[in-house]
C-alpha cells in the first residue's frame, strides 16, 4: 500500500471516530443551561468523556494520515464523518436512516471520490517560514474571532449562534490540523532529546495547542444553543476549507485544475458541500 493510500484509510478511520465523538458530546452539551458553567458541568458526565476520547482518537489517526499524505487528501475525507454520523445518530436516537439520507450520503461519497481522482492532490513543502505563516494565520484568526463574536450575541436565534460558534470551531480545527503536519515532520529523524528541547521552543506547537483547545471549547458552545443540525454543517465544512486553503497557500500543495480535471474538481466541491450541508442538517 502506498503512503497516499494509507493516508486515505487512516483519514476515514479518523472521520469515524470524529463522528462518534461529536454525537456523544452534543447529546450532553445540549442539556446544559446556557446560564450555567458549560465545561464544569460537562466534565462530570461520563458520556461526554467518551465523546472526547473519540475526538482525541480521531485526531491521532488524522495526524498519522497527515504524516503520510497531503492535507488536500486528508482533509476532504474528514467530511466523511457525516457518512458515519448517520448510523451513529440513528442508533443513539432510536430512529431509521431514510432513503433520502442515504442518497445524500452516496452523493457525498461520490463527490469525495471524484475530487481525489480528478484533482490528484500533490504534496507541497513540509514547512514554511514564519513570515509566510503569519499573514495566513492572522486572516483565519480574524474569521474565527468575528464568528465567535456573533455566537456571543444572546439576542440572535439559537441556530444562528450555534452556526457561528461552529464556523469559529471549524476554522481553529483547520489551523491545528495544518500545523500538525510540519510539527510531526520536522522532528522525526533526529535525536529524541534534541528534538524535545527544540519542540518546546517551537511557536508552531503552542499555536497548535491553543487552536485545538479553543476549537474544542467553541465546539461545545456550538452544541449548546441548538440541535446538532445547526452546528455540524458549519464545523464539518469550515475545517476542511480552512485546512485546504492553508495547505495550498502556505505549504504549496496543489490540485490539478487544467481541462476536465478542473471542471470535475469544482463540480465535486460544490456538489459535495451541498450534500454535506443537507446531510448534516438531517
Amino acid at each position: 500500500m502506498s503512503a497516499t493510500s494509507a493516508s486515505v484509510v487512516l483519514a476515514l478511520v479518523a472521520a469515524f471516530l470524529f463522528a462518534c465523538g461529536s454525537a456523544a458530546q452534543q447529546a450532553e452539551a445540549a442539556t446544559v443551561d446556557e446560564g450555567g458553567s458549560l465545561i464544569a458541568e460537562l466534565v462530570r458526565r461520563p458520556r461526554w468523556w467518551l465523546g472526547l476520547l473519540g475526538d482525541l482518537g480521531g485526531y491521532a489517526f488524522q495526524a498519522w494520515a497527515l504524516a503520510l499524505g497531503p492535507v488536500l487528501v486528508v482533509q476532504p475525507l474528514i467530511v466523511a464523518a457525516l457518512l458515519f454520523a448517520l448510523p451513529v445518530s440513528a442508533l443513539l436516537n432510536h430512529t431509521r436512516v431514510t432513503a433520502r439520507e442515504w442518497t445524500y450520503a452516496a452523493v457525498l461519497a461520490i463527490a469525495l471520490a471524484v475530487f481525489l481522482v480528478a484533482g490528484r492532490p500533490t504534496d507541497g513543502v513540509p514547512d514554511a517560514p514564519g513570515a509566510t505563516w503569519l499573514p495566513a494565520l492572522v486572516a483565519v484568526g480574524a474569521v474565527a474571532a468575528v464568528a465567535t463574536g456573533f455566537g456571543l450575541v444572546r439576542s440572535l436565534p439559537g441556530p444562528v449562534r450555534a452556526m457561528s460558534f461552529g464556523v469559529a470551531s471549524g476554522v481553529l480545527f483547520g489551523v491545528a490540523t495544518v500545523l500538525t503536519k510540519p510539527v510531526l515532520t520536522s522532528y522525526e529523524h533526529a535525536d529524541f532529546l534534541a528534538n524535545s528541547l527544540r519542540l518546546l521552543t517551537d511557536w508552531r506547537l503552542y499555536v497548535l495547542v491553543l487552536s485545538g483547545l479553543g476549537a474544542m471549547y467553541l465546539q461545545q458552545r456550538a452544541f449548546q444553543p441548538a440541535p446538532i443540525s445547526a452546528s455540524l454543517p458549519a464545523i464539518t465544512l469550515a475545517e476542511p476549507v480552512c485546512a485546504a486553503a492553508l495547505g495550498a497557500v502556505v505549504l504549496g500543495e496543489t490540485v490539478t485544475m487544467s481541462g476536465w480535471h478542473g471542471v470535475a474538481v469544482v463540480a465535486s466541491g460544490l456538489v459535495g458541500a451541498a450534500a454535506a450541508a443537507r446531510l448534516a442538517r438531517r
